[in-house]
């Protein structure tokens, strides 16, 4: 009941707020409009504002704990270190020193550019919001099965069959989580509405538990027989 519990809120927060933020911000970073020329820049402006940066070092580590970092100086606004998801196409070739173009919103360095190539940072909004959402179906489902198995084991604690970890939990957990990023990433790539993801993975992932438990239960029903 205790991850049932966890999971609906959990659930609550990436739909209420986590994916409206997300939407939002896209849609304001990329409708935010130049600043005004010769004016004074802010902290925290909701314009985009173009500034020079210098190199002082970058942090360019792959692998499974790997970094991606430059720290910046000499702007305005948006100085300190920027943090990135790859090295490519720009930070692996920053040098310290270097002057580099960066843009920056609301406080954050959210792209550079040197020599005519470009690279957003990781505080960039991003139109992502199909994987938001797979995570918060995922874990919408997880609160369900943890209710669904709560209540079996409060209704008959001695014979909770089959709705327990093992053989039904495990298989019915994995094959949500593989159901969610199944169809979440395919929307992602085609550029699907967001909503298109619950709507699709909810019924899948009850279609299989159904099957699953018919499944076991004829098993089970074999097995005494035999």
């Amino acid at each position: 009941m205790v991850l049932a519990l966890a999971s609906a809120l959990a659930c609550s927060l990436v739909f209420a707020t986590w994916l409206p933020r997300d939407i939002k911000d896209y849609r304001d970073y990329t409708t935010a409009a130049p600043c005004p020329a010769h004016t004074r820049a802010k902290a925290v402006e909701h314009c985009l504002r173009t500034v020079s940066f210098t190199v002082e070092n970058t942090e360019v580590r792959g692998g499974r704990n790997g970094s991606y970092k430059a720290t910046l100086s000499g702007a305005p606004v948006g100085n300190g270190v920027a943090v990135f998801g790859d090295s490519e196409p720009v930070l692996e070739t920053l040098r310290p020193g270097d002057r580099i173009t960066g843009t920056v919103w609301r406080g954050l360095v959210m792209t550079i550019s040197k020599a005519g190539a470009r690279q957003s940072t990781s505080y960039a909004p991003r139109d992502e919001p199909q994987m938001t959402a797979a995570l918060g179906t995922f874990l919408g489902l997880l609160a369900v099965m943890g209710l669904v198995f709560g209540a079996v084991r409060l209704a008959g604690p001695r014979n909770p069959q089959p709705f327990t970890w093992r053989p039904y939990g495990m298989p019915v957990f994995i094959a949500t989580a593989v159901t969610c990023i199944a169809v979440g990433f395919p929307a992602l790539l085609l550029g699907l509405p967001w909503w298109l993801v619950p709507a699709l993975s909810v019924p899948a992932v009850a279609y299989t538990a159904w099957a699953f438990c018919r499944y076991r239960r004829q098993k089970t029903i074999v097995d005494c027989g035999g």
